[in-house]
């Protein structure tokens, strides 16, 4: 259960209402997660929005490296709502279903393609070191092109603090699923 009940329209501001609606246009109707969260605070739902949005839906990563990205992500800080809202959309991107089970699992993916294994590679540096070595960081730009390899790495923030909301505030999944053991 939720430690913060999603606000009602009827117990909603006009610019709760307003930021609820914008965010619903780009979430395939809904508000949930962080973003129902986030709503209490307006101008903290709107600009997370906005940065979101900027990294989702304007970014120029590949959606099958976005969408591993988060599940990496997801399951390093074990949210499962993260996980719950990204398992599907990874595996429609052409993540593997054996890639995904691993990851599910905390096991380490026997990847079959290069640009995935330095995604995992990145993120898992990250979460557990808090450093960027350098090999890594020129394994990266060498791939991506330095400006794309930033917004990989903006990404890795965005969805760390996302999963840090979900988590802090037991964000619930949808139909009470356990996505993650």
């Amino acid at each position: 259960m939720s430690r913060v009940p999603d606000l009602a329209p009827s117990e909603m501001t006009p610019e709760q209402k307003r930021i609820h609606d914008e965010i619903a246009s780009k979430r395939r109707g809904n508000v949930r997660g962080p973003f129902a969260i986030w709503l209490r605070t307006p101008a903290i739902a709107e600009r997370a929005n906005q940065f979101g949005n900027a990294i989702r839906v304007a970014g120029k990563l590949d959606k099958r490296l976005f969408e591993l990205m988060v599940l990496i992500v997801a399951r390093h800080w074990s949210a499962p709502y993260e996980w719950f809202a990204h398992e599907d959309q990874a595996l429609k991107e052409g993540v593997s279903p054996v890639v995904v089970e691993a990851l599910r699992h905390g096991r380490r993916p026997e990847f079959s393609h290069a640009d995935e294994q330095l995604v995992y590679d990145v993120v898992s540096e990250l979460n557990t070191r808090r450093i960027l070595g350098q090999a890594t960081y020129d394994r990266g730009v060498a791939h991506f092109g330095l400006d794309l390899f930033i917004e990989l790495v903006t990404a890795i923030g965005f969805y760390t603090m996302v999963a840090m909301m979900l988590n802090a505030f037991d964000a619930p999944v949808p139909g009470n699923a356990r996505p993650l053991p």
